[in-house]
């Protein structure tokens, strides 16, 4: 009989083979990227920047970030934090959704157990025979096991199901690892705003005593008649500025430090603060490699890939529904009249039944499926392509900002210098009585200013290498 359907089913698909779909094979795009890194920066430069000892991916954060604290705080982020505990949750998901579907490949045998009662009422004369009929009650016990309504799936529908999910749940893995590397980045980051706004407001703090003795000075220089009261309020006025930075600097330390903790899922012990800005030597240096070795390894841009599988599989499946379906139903077990009797000799029972079925009109219903399937098929082509032209621009501005930034750096270190020396002279030139106090002032001021762009440029060098190892895929151990 399954021999019997098997050549039937063969025969109408080989009729309407004509209606079927052409079969779709999976295909991994291009890169659609330069075979470089786009930089903007001389290839001298930025071989002697790129040599370094190791790959990103290669580089577990905990060899990334050498500072103490910092290691701290990112295991306590991947404990407690709640993004990462639904990531994680996801893929339980996931993978149940794959076991359920593959569940449908396997028969499902059930045990049965029952018993069927039929009553007869009682005549005053029967019609038939002629003599009157006594009532009588008449019962069948039966047992076994049961399969019902298992697909055959020769043409791989059920296959393609199993397969569709299993690429999504590989994807939504992936999707738990770029979680984590994305917490490990910002828990980094906001670990470095903390650590600028905390130099920020040590430099406010400092400034303003310097500014309270300038005042005092001048108050002391006005009581004996050697400067003005133009000179006390000037001085005062700057007093007064510094007081609004260093409340402004509080206040912003304390609001970073609350998003750290949301970041970490759950207090932060003082001890896991930073006191100030990280050094150069906190964190690691690493290699960008090539274009073709750095995105393909990337788990987003992997993740976008077991994506884009599933949009194959679901196509495969799409059309094998062009195909007949086969079924087939059984039970066997025993069966009696007598409950004594249940398993005793000659009681053997069973039942197999089978069902082809093959969709002559729908109206067009499988051609749309399968055409949905394609299309979305063909937006998961765009996604995966448009994952690798992100990846590959955030690398490249990386990249371009490790090597800027630290010419700026370079160069806000040498303004400092001279603004200091400018301060200095200013200063001396006041005492001595050649220049005015207002001279004194914007040489102060602009000091200051420097001071601050020098440490925000410090922070932007750092949180860009801290970004720049999350771009290349670093943080996935």
């Amino acid at each position: 009989m399954k021999k019997t359907l098997a050549f039937v089913s063969v025969g109408v698909c080989i009729c309407l083979s004509g209606c079927v779909p052409h079969k779709q094979a999976y295909l991994q795009p291009n890169l659609p990227t330069a075979p470089e890194w786009h930089t903007g920066v001389a290839e001298q430069r930025q071989t002697q920047t790129t040599s370094a000892v190791s790959a990103a991916a290669d580089t577990k954060w905990r060899d990334f970030y050498l500072d103490d604290k910092l290691r701290g705080l990112i295991a306590l982020a991947l404990k407690n934090n709640r993004d990462l505990r639904i990531a994680a949750l996801n893929v339980e998901q996931a993978q149940a959704q794959y076991r359920l579907q593959r569940a449908n490949l396997f028969p499902k045998v059930n045990a049965t157990a029952n018993t069927d009662s039929t009553h007869t009422p009682g005549e005053t004369e029967s019609t038939i025979i002629g003599y009157p009929v006594k009532s009588s009650t008449y019962t069948t016990y039966q047992v076994g096991g049961a399969v019902s309504s298992w697909e055959l799936d020769f043409f791989g529908r059920l296959r393609s199901l199993t397969k569709q999910q299993q690429e999504l749940y590989l994807a939504s893995d992936l999707g738990r690892t770029n979680a984590q590397i994305a917490l490990i980045s910002s828990v980094a980051n906001q670990y470095l705003t903390v650590g600028s706004d905390q130099d920020l407001l040590n430099l406010a703090q400092a400034t303003l005593q310097s500014q309270k003795a300038a005042y005092d000075l001048a108050r002391f220089s006005r009581d004996r008649g050697v400067k003005s009261d133009l000179d006390v309020n000037e001085a005062l006025s700057q007093v007064q500025s510094a007081q609004v930075d260093v409340a402004k600097s509080s206040r912003q330390l304390n609001v970073d430090k609350n998003e750290l903790e949301v970041l970490a899922g759950a207090p932060v012990p003082p001890d896991l603060l930073p006191n100030e800005l990280l050094t150069d030597s906190a964190l690691h240096d690493i290699s960008a490699g090539l274009p073709s070795e750095v995105l393909l390894r990337r788990p987003d841009i992997l993740e976008a890939e077991h994506n884009l599988k599933s949009a194959y599989a679901n196509i495969a499946a799409a059309r094998a529904a062009f195909f007949p379906q086969i079924t087939l139903t059984s039970n066997a077990g025993t069966a009696t009249a007598a409950l004594t009797s249940l398993f005793g000799g000659g009681t053997a029972a069973w039942e197999f039944a089978s069902q082809l079925s093959f969709p002559i009109f729908d109206a067009g219903a499988r051609r749309a499926n399968y055409t949905v399937a394609r299309v979305q098929r063909d937006s998961y082509v765009a996604q995966y392509e448009k994952a690798i032209q992100a990846a590959f621009q955030e690398i490249s501005d990386g990249l371009n900002g490790r090597v800027r930034l630290q010419e700026e750096e370079e160069a806000q270190q040498a303004e400092v210098k001279t603004l200091a020396e400018t301060y200095r002279l200013s200063e001396a030139r006041y005492k001595a009585g050649i220049d005015t106090y207002l001279n004194v002032l914007d040489a102060q001021r602009s000091l200051y200013a420097g001071q601050q762009s020098l440490i925000n440029v410090r922070y932007s060098r750092l949180s860009n290498l801290v970004t720049l190892y999350k771009a290349l895929g670093g943080g996935t151990q």
